[in-house]
């Protein structure tokens, strides 16, 4: 499929930002395992959780974008699963952001956990359905989708460091 050929450097570049991020993610989560604050699991699900998660769905994105695909119908409807699943899972981070005791989001972590995730995820199902009459514009959307996500998760990742390096690690042991 022509369309797909002119994405080849943005996706293997995309995909690869992703795919080291989760592997930096893990390092990073075990690096500061030993000093884990109380509740720190309901944290986890709410706020780390989600960023291996947009890592995750841009790697998927970057690989299903670069198979031989014939028609964009098959792989627009691929990622439209994608971005409504992405939208229901935003719900549950939502769900978890709220109920969660351990740290009180302000309104950046609304946005950066919540809003953007959930633009990104819009915007990926949104695209699929216009692509049978614009795949152009349909693949600019997936992949706006797919930066914002990888954008996000390096925010998100960064922002969490930030905390528990001067936070939590900054607390005297009990």
């Amino acid at each position: 499929m022509p369309e797909l050929a002119d994405w080849d450097s943005f996706y293997v570049i995309v995909g690869s930002a992703a795919g080291g991020l989760i592997g930096l993610q893990f390092v990073v989560l075990t690096l500061i395992a030993q000093r884990l604050p109380p509740r720190a699991a309901e944290g986890g699900a709410a706020f780390a959780t989600p960023t291996v998660v947009h890592f995750a769905t841009v790697l998927l994105l970057a690989a299903v974008l670069r198979a031989p695909w014939h028609a964009i119908t098959s792989i627009a409807s691929i990622w439209g699963l994608v971005g409504l699943l992405g939208v229901v899972y935003a719900g549950i981070v939502a769900r978890r952001m709220c109920l969660q005791s351990s740290y009180r989001p302000g309104l950046e972590d609304w946005l950066f956990h919540l809003v953007l995730p959930l633009g990104a995820y819009l915007t990926l199902a949104l695209s699929a359905f216009a692509a049978p009459a614009h795949p152009r514009d349909a693949l600019f959307g997936a992949g706006t989708a797919a930066l914002l996500l990888l954008f996000v998760g390096i925010h998100n990742a960064w922002d969490a460091i930030i905390y528990h390096v001067f936070v939590n690690m900054s607390k005297p042991d009990n």
